[in-house]
């Protein structure tokens, strides 16, 4: 018998990226199942299987913990559509059915319903992470702004507001849906999205043309 390979040695930052990212997914577990008051470091590092210590070279806090998840949710979701909005030769009927298609699948997640509930609670409690939830907040509609600009450009409209305003309103209906989540009933979350998203569309200005310029084509109905 042939001796077995030998398990390739991680760095050091290898290493401490694998600890950080089991910590991150066992507290997401923990903040889910028991609450986040309900959890504390010790839950988060025992389940993990790691020290106090080996989470407070990662982590300050929980609250630290609790924002990582935040900010790596948000930045995952805008990368999806901004990958999605990019035209890649499609025409705009393709864009908006590879939204839908997207869009059907917003909030399956349930974990991730509850623990918005959880972050939503705790920054009404603590003024300090209000202010750093925003921040994330913040940076999300900006992004989610920049890709809804570009889908409108891409499909040759003029957006009937400004597009982090639309972004901000996009983000509240989404999540206020998330909040108002029934199990085991379906979730209208992507489906009015689109709703939304296909009537701003309808009813946006077309750019002015220069004279003599070939006009705009309709979007599909």
């Amino acid at each position: 018998m042939s001796p077995s390979t030998p398990r390739k040695r991680l760095s050091r930052e290898e290493s401490q990226a694998q600890t950080r990212a089991r910590l991150i997914d066992t507290a997401q577990q923990l903040f889910v199942t028991n609450g986040y008051g309900g959890t504390s470091i010790r839950d988060i590092a025992d389940w993990a299987g790691y020290s106090q210590g080996a989470f407070y070279s990662n982590f300050a806090s929980k609250e630290e913990v609790l924002l990582e998840l935040l900010r790596g949710h948000m930045e995952a979701e805008a990368a999806q559509l901004s990958n999605l909005v990019d035209s890649g030769g499609r025409t705009p009927e393709q864009i908006l059915g590879d939204l839908e298609s997207w869009a059907a699948t917003l909030n399956n997640d349930a974990d991730w319903c509850t623990l918005s509930i959880e972050l939503q609670l705790h920054a009404n409690r603590s003024p300090t992470f209000a202010l750093e939830y925003q921040t994330v907040w913040d940076a999300h509609r900006a992004g989610l702004g920049r890709v809804i600009g570009k889908l409108f450009a891409t499909l040759g409209r003029t957006p009937p507001a400004e597009p982090e305003e639309l972004a901000a309103a996009f983000m509240a209906l989404t999540h206020g849906l998330a909040l108002q989540r029934v199990a085991g009933r379906p979730d209208p979350s992507g489906r009015l999205i689109l709703v939304f998203l296909r009537g701003l569309i309808a009813s946006a200005g077309l750019p002015d043309t220069a004279p003599g310029a070939d006009p705009q084509p309709a979007l599909p109905a």
